[in-house]
């Protein structure tokens, strides 16, 4: 028998691939740029195959196994208040904004009028 589609969807996220559990690890892992493993236990190393923004300023990763080829989704949260403002001083100081999450050399680019991450998607301020 079938399994319910409520279920399914809790399991492979709405765009139908494996959704990995955002925790506080992960995402420092991600953030740091350090491999992460197959979470079905064939020991392959998931790959970044795409950044995308979610939502309304949140992003969202999708990866693939490099081992077994199943595909995964990361869902990044949105900028917190002091990750705006370090952003905010940095346009008002005249410097050109980086990342908060990912540290110094990942600046942002702008996507219409917002300051997005190229590696998490998500936006921290206009311009």
């Amino acid at each position: 028998m079938a399994k319910p589609r409520s279920t399914a969807r809790r399991i492979l996220g709405e765009s139908g691939l494996i959704a990995l559990a955002a925790d506080r690890a992960l995402l420092k892992r991600y953030y740091a740029d350090q491999s992460l493993v197959c979470t079905v236990g064939c020991g392959g190393r998931l790959e970044r195959v795409r950044v995308q923004r979610a939502g309304v300023e949140g992003g969202k990763a999708l990866f693939e196994c490099q081992s077994c080829s199943l595909r995964y989704e990361l869902v990044v949260p949105k900028a917190t208040r002091t990750e705006r403002r370090k952003v905010k001083e940095a346009l008002d100081d005249g410097r050109e904004p980086e990342c908060p999450r990912h540290g110094a050399g990942q600046r942002l680019g702008r996507i219409g009028r917002d300051l997005v991450c190229s590696l998490c998607g998500v936006a921290y301020g206009r311009v």
